[in-house]
């Protein structure tokens, strides 16, 4: 039993397949794409998609944000940005972190409550790249 998943990026379409299972970092919390899931449509966060056959992982990608619809046979991701996890690194985390913080200070010296809010995602997207590659680091 499968799903077709398909994740979209702004730019091109990344992965169209079938997959047993995908785990997808939802705004409520992380949310299993299965074969027969009740049709949904939700909030991505900042976060980790793997992608399932049986219970090996066999692909995991980076999303920051965006939303996903799902259906009985079929889930479609549209991403805001989306890479592979051995894109990622810890260099690029630090410098985007320092830079929103930066801009958060800004926003908050001129009382741009929309715009913090906005940054606050941000800021913890690229706190989890950090992490992300840290663990990846100190894997057995």
């Amino acid at each position: 039993m499968s799903i077709r998943l398909e994740i979209i990026s702004p730019e091109a379409v990344i992965l169209s397949k079938q997959v047993e299972m995908a785990v997808l970092p939802a705004s409520e919390g992380d949310i299993a794409a299965m074969e027969g899931h009740a049709p949904m449509i939700f909030l991505l966060r900042g976060g980790i998609i793997s992608l399932y056959e049986g219970d090996k992982v066999t692909d995991s990608f980076f999303v920051e944000g965006g939303f996903a619809e799902m259906q009985e046979t079929q889930c479609t991701v549209l991403a805001n940005n989306i890479r592979k996890l051995s894109e990622l690194s810890a260099e690029e985390g630090y410098k985007r972190l320092t830079e929103l913080e930066q801009s958060f200070k800004e926003a908050a010296n001129g009382n741009d409550v929309e715009k913090q809010r906005d940054l606050v995602d941000e800021i913890q997207c690229a706190q989890l790249i950090i992490d992300v590659v840290d663990a990846s680091k100190h894997k057995v």
